[in-house]
């Protein structure tokens, strides 16, 4: 399954008025990051950086005037989304913006059912308590110490570490699998080659003593042990 965590930089609140002027995104497989990344900044077309939101991310209108506008990187942002699952953290901020750009281009917007915003599940999972991506860094010891002030880029790569937590962490990839699923994984792009059998089993490990023990406790359970209910079990 492809994820594409991404975060975005705007000039202000407004997403009606103000413009999206930095993404970021990198892209997980099976929850994994694969090392692919996006990243751009972006010239807003009419708009000034507000003086809050340079407070903020501290992108300003000086640094921007040489930036692509968006109509010149939309194509390769749509590419590197492509019909990923996308994730955001308050991803309904970001969505807004994106497509209010989409819109002033004439292009579809993204449908919502696309998005998975984190800052949902913070608060669902921890309710009460602080859901920002600071706040769950900390709870998670994510280190920031690389990140001054936000930034698209390593916000996602931050966003990407909480996300993994928020679904179970690492061992979230250890899941049951149907037998479909599995011979999928055998040998596929990206998949895990099946073991070859051992050419020799392994020595039982019980001694004879434990079998004959086991034995005993058994006959002792009567002619109706829960497990006789399984179709097919042969004694």
């Amino acid at each position: 399954m492809r994820e594409i965590v991404f975060d975005t930089e705007t000039t202000g609140l407004d997403f009606a008025e103000d413009r999206v002027i930095e993404i970021g995104g990198i892209e997980l497989w099976n929850h994994i990051p694969t090392g692919r990344e996006f990243h751009c900044f972006i010239r807003p077309q009419g708009r000034k950086v507000d003086p809050g939101a340079f407070d903020i991310h501290g992108i300003s209108d000086d640094f921007l005037k040489d930036k692509p506008v968006f109509a010149e990187v939309v194509d390769d942002v749509l590419a590197f989304f492509d019909d990923a699952r996308l994730i955001a953290h308050n991803g309904t901020f970001d969505m807004r913006f994106i497509n209010a750009e989409l819109a002033r281009l004439d292009r579809p917007p993204i449908p919502a059912d696309r998005l998975i915003d984190t800052l949902t599940m913070a608060r669902r999972k921890f309710p009460m308590a602080p859901a920002t991506l600071d706040a769950l860094c900390s709870r998670f010891s994510i280190d920031t110490s690389k990140r001054d002030k936000h930034g698209a880029l390593v916000d996602s790569e931050l966003l990407a570490q909480v996300y993994i937590e928020l679904i179970g962490g690492r061992q979230s990839a250890l899941r049951l699998v149907t037998e479909d699923e599995a011979r999928a994984s055998e040998g596929g792009e990206g998949g895990a080659r099946a073991l070859p059998p051992r050419p020799v089993p392994l020595k039982p490990r019980l001694t004879a003593a434990e079998t004959e023990a086991h034995r005993a406790f058994v006959s002792g359970l009567g002619d109706a042990p829960l497990w006789r209910r399984v179709e097919g079990y042969d004694t």
